[in-house]
Order: structure tokens, then sequence, then C-alpha cells
């Protein structure tokens, strides 16, 4: 399965029951704070984010050269109501987030990750054509048969 690596997503998961002693059942919420960070804005990225998959990272590290990097983003239209756009990039902008593994990275904008996270970024490889594209998005309530559009849940 994908676990997400950073201990600030592994402290997300902490609500439910502790199987240890009861005496340990104050720790938890003490061992949580400490990974906060000062302010609201810095514990976003534990908010949301993508995975990358191993045939994604392959590709990426074919195709982008010293700071590019690849760009996801989210924009309305599309046949189901929006539809994903990749482009390979080099700047980092202030909301952007973040993906990393194997040396590759995924760049997401805060406003996109918010119909992406949770959701699988894959690189397939077609008879007629190959692409990037978002798979097993959590956020999707349905997506067409070309795979770069779909619809949200409410």
């Amino acid at each position: 399965g994908s676990r997400c690596p950073a201990p600030l997503c592994r402290a997300r998961t902490l609500p439910r029951p502790s199987p240890g002693p009861a005496g340990a059942a104050g720790l938890p919420p003490r061992w949580a704070s400490s990974f906060s960070q000062p302010g609201p804005t810095e514990s976003d990225p534990s908010e949301g984010q993508v995975f990358l998959s191993e045939s994604c990272v392959k590709r990426l590290l074919e195709i982008t050269e010293g700071s590019e990097f690849l760009r996801l983003q989210v924009e309305g239209g599309g046949c189901s109501g929006f539809q994903y756009k990749f482009s390979l990039d080099t700047v980092i902008n202030p909301d952007d987030r973040q993906e990393q593994r194997g040396g590759a990275r995924v760049v997401v904008d805060v406003d996109s990750l918010a119909f992406v996270k949770g959701s699988m970024v894959d690189f397939s490889q077609e008879l007629i054509r190959s692409s990037f594209q978002v798979v097993s998005n959590p956020q999707a309530e349905k997506g067409c048969s070309c795979g770069t559009s779909f619809s949200v849940k409410f």
C-alpha cells in the first residue's frame, strides 16, 4: 500500500484507539503536537498529498533535466466538469506543494491539490498514446474514458 513517510501524515492517523496500556492514553496528543509547526500554513502539506507510481517516477527521470519537474493542475472544463493538466515547469510558486520520489518531482498548487489529494500520478503507455494520468482519485465522483476529465463529489 502507499504509506506517507512524513511524520506529519502519521500524526493525522493518531485518533484511533491505541492498543497500548490504558495509562498511555495521554501520550498520543502530546506526541502529535510535538510535530506541529508554528502557524496554520506550515501544517498544510499533511492535509493532502499525491502519490507517484513507479512508472511516473521512471518516465519523469527520463524527460526532466536539472530543476525541471512535472506540474499537475486542475482546471474547469473537459467533458465531466474538471480536467487534469500536466506540464513541465521549473518555477515553484509560494502556494505549491511538492511530492518527491526517487529523484522525480511532481508539484501541485494548493487549489488543485484540493481536487487530487490522495490520488496517484501514473504514466500510462498504450498502443495509441502514452500520457501522465491521475488514477484512483478519492475526490472524483466519476471520470470519463479519456482519463483526463472528472467530476467532483459534493
